[in-house]
C-alpha cells in the first residue's frame, strides 16, 4: 500500500514537472514572440525615417560624411531587420525604401511649397536628434557630433530662406511685388538671425538684399542732409 502510494505521489510529481515544463516553454516562446514584435516596431520606424531623413539631405546636398555615417547606420537596421524577418513583408517594403532613397539625387531648385518645407524640417530635425544619441552611444566623437548638428542647422536655415526666396521670385515675376517683398524680407530674417559666423550668411544675404533693393529702394537723402541736420542742431540756442 505504502509503495502504491509513493507511486502515485511520483507520477503526480512527475505530471506537475512537465506541465510547468510545458507552460515554461509556452510562456518563453510567447514573451519571445511579444519581445521580437515590439523590436521590429521600433525597427521599421526607427528605418524609415532615418531612410527619409536621408533622402531629403541628399536632396538639399548635405555633406557626404554626414550621408555616410546616417547611412551607415540606416543599414544596421536593415540588417538586423533581416535577422529577425528575412522573407517578411516588413523586409521587402524596407528594402524598395532604401532603393529609392539611393536613387535620390539634390534638387536642382529650392522647395517651393510650405508643406514640402515643413516636412524636410521634420527628417532634418530627427537626422539631429539621431546624430545626437549616436554621439551619446559612443558611434562617433562629440566633437564631430557637434560639428554635423551645425551643418545640419546651417542646412535648416538656408532650406527655409531658399523656399521664401524661390517665393520672392516666383510672385515678383508675376507681378505681385508687395508679396515678393514680404517673402524677401522674411528670408533676410531668417539668415540675419542664424546663429552662425557673419561670413557664413555673407554671401546669401547681398544678393538676397539686391532683391529687396529692387522692390524697395533706399531713401535718397542727398549728401548734404546728414550735415545740414547736424548744422542746425549746433546753430540753435544753448
Amino acid at each position: 500500500m505504502l509503495s502504491d502510494n509513493l507511486l502515485y505521489v511520483f507520477l503526480i510529481a512527475a505530471l506537475g514537472l512537465a506541465a510547468l515544463s510545458v507552460n515554461y516553454i509556452i510562456t518563453s516562446r510567447e514573451r519571445f514572440k511579444e519581445n521580437r514584435n515590439a523590436r521590429l516596431k521600433w525597427l521599421k520606424e526607427q528605418s524609415e525615417h532615418t531612410l527619409n531623413a536621408l533622402a531629403v539631405l541628399k536632396e538639399i546636398n548635405c555633406r557626404g560624411d554626414i550621408i555616410d555615417k546616417l547611412n551607415q547606420h540606416a543599414l544596421s537596421l536593415i540588417e538586423e531587420i533581416g535577422v529577425l524577418a528575412p522573407d517578411s513583408e516588413l523586409m521587402t517594403d524596407i528594402s524598395k525604401i532604401k532603393d529609392t532613397t539611393d536613387r535620390t539625387r539634390p534638387k536642382q531648385d529650392a522647395f517651393n511649397n510650405d508643406r514640402a518645407v515643413r516636412k524636410a524640417q521634420i527628417y532634418i530635425n530627427f537626422a539631429e536628434k539621431l546624430i545626437i544619441d549616436m554621439s551619446n552611444k559612443g558611434k562617433m566623437t562629440p566633437h564631430l557630433a557637434h560639428t554635423y548638428q551645425q551643418e545640419l542647422y546651417w542646412l535648416n536655415v538656408s532650406m527655409v530662406a531658399d523656399a521664401h526666396i524661390t517665393q520672392g521670385k516666383t510672385l515678383m515675376q508675376q507681378g505681385d511685388k508687395l508679396a515678393a517683398l514680404s517673402h524677401f524680407k522674411h528670408a533676410k530674417a531668417i539668415l540675419v538671425r542664424a546663429a552662425v559666423p557673419a561670413q557664413q550668411k555673407r554671401d546669401r544675404l547681398q544678393p538676397l538684399q539686391g532683391l529687396i533693393d529692387q522692390l524697395q529702394p533706399k531713401r535718397d537723402l542727398g549728401p548734404g542732409a546728414l550735415a545740414e541736420t547736424l548744422d542746425a542742431y549746433l546753430k540753435e540756442p544753448q
